[in-house]
């Protein structure tokens, strides 16, 4: 299969289906079906807390009024104003997942940090559900300075953001737009708004950009006639006949035998006890259908000069598929972002590979201009 359809992810057919409450964590009744390998850590969590570290499920409130669940992280042997990281991604992930990890590694070097749920997905606020926002999303990760600048154990002057996948583009835009947000780091960086208005590489053609519009704008009066929000592909694949063909999972229950290297790589996390967890859309379901619509209308990091002078961080694997995304990003603003390319590794590694993943490297650069 071509790696542009294969970031379509074609998984399954069938007509979309209205949206199911939110799961109780271990209640979903598909987790028996494709799911292999480890068993989750206790609570869910796809990773064992550091036992120098203390996590605190929290609360905070963005600017429109969503209450954001999020875990804090502090070091135990924490004394006096320590740096501070907030941390979210991929994009259909919950803090349980890749976030938590990446919080957890960094609270035993010595950050206070704060792994969140985007608003409307994972126990994070916001009806319907499952819907994605670029603007509501980059406000998360200010709204979760706010939080963490009110810690008498964090210094405001030094909060920095680190994201994974597709909430770096989120978090890149954030601090553009705010100040207070120091330094930002990001893994396997995705710009959602172009992954989903332009396809993987940028492949869509003018008329198949009007198709997937289409698409959204025919999937809009049948959610407003249903008086439902249907699931559907928020990256729209098309068939051998140019048609769109979108599908109501992200990923498949089970491997296909044929399965190309990114579905697999993905399959590989999402549905299996590697990191699997009932409430990440990626491992269950897909997004609310007319998701894609607000991307195609925001363009993530469009402002991305009002950086300087703070320094951006960019890690991908060199074997990722999303490692364009990268290097474009630091084409755009040579001097404010580096890149950092991991040898013998592909998007997902960086998710949860901690053999791969430079946390010396990604500790020098918030210790260096976090200071």
């Amino acid at each position: 299969m071509e790696r542009r359809k294969a970031l379509g992810l074609i998984a399954a057919t069938g007509a979309a289906a209205a949206l199911p409450a939110v799961p109780a964590l271990g209640a979903d009744k598909g987790h028996s079906v494709g799911i292999t390998g480890r068993a989750p850590a206790k609570g869910g969590y796809t990773f064992a807390l550091d036992s120098n570290v203390k996590r605190t499920s929290v609360r905070f409130k963005n600017r429109y009024g969503l209450t954001v669940a999020g875990d804090l992280y502090v070091p135990k042997n924490a004394r006096g104003k320590l740096p501070a990281l907030v941390l979210s991604g991929p994009f259909g992930a919950v803090k349980e997942q890749s976030s938590g990890l990446y919080a957890n590694e960094f609270a035993r070097r010595g950050y206070v940090t704060l792994a969140f749920d985007p608003s409307f997905t994972g126990e994070s606020g916001g009806t319907p559900r499952d819907v994605a926002s670029p603007d509501i999303y980059t406000e998360d990760f200010s709204a979760a300075v706010d939080f963490l600048g009110l810690q008498k154990i964090v210094d405001r002057e030094r909060i920095g953001a680190q994201a994974v996948c597709g909430l770096s583009g989120m978090a890149l835009t954030a601090a553009a737009a705010d100040s207070r947000i120091k330094a930002v780091a990001t893994a396997s960086m995705y710009d959602m708004s172009r992954s989903m208005s332009r396809g993987h590489q940028d492949f869509y053609t003018r008329e198949q950009r009007q198709k997937v519009v289409d698409h959204l704008s025919r999937q809009r009066w049948i959610d407003a006639e249903n008086g439902t929000y249907a699931r559907l592909s928020h990256e729209v694949p098309f068939d051998d006949d140019g048609n769109v063909a979108p599908t109501n999972r992200i990923l498949p229950k089970t491997l296909p035998a044929d399965a190309d290297p990114v579905t697999a790589a993905f399959f590989d996390y999402y549905r299996t006890g590697r990191g699997y967890h009932p409430r990440s859309i990626n491992s269950n379901t897909a997004w609310t259908a007319t998701t894609p619509m607000s991307f195609f209308g925001f363009p993530l990091m469009a402002n991305i000069d009002l950086l300087a002078p703070r320094k951006a961080l960019l890690v991908a694997g060199a074997d990722a598929h999303s490692l364009y995304y990268s290097e474009d990003v630091v084409a755009q603003a040579p001097g404010t972002v580096d890149l950092l390319i991991v040898p013998g590794a592909d998007h997902v590694d960086l998710y949860d590979r901690k053999d791969l993943i430079p946390f010396d490297k990604l500790d020098e650069f918030f210790t260096k201009n976090l200071a």
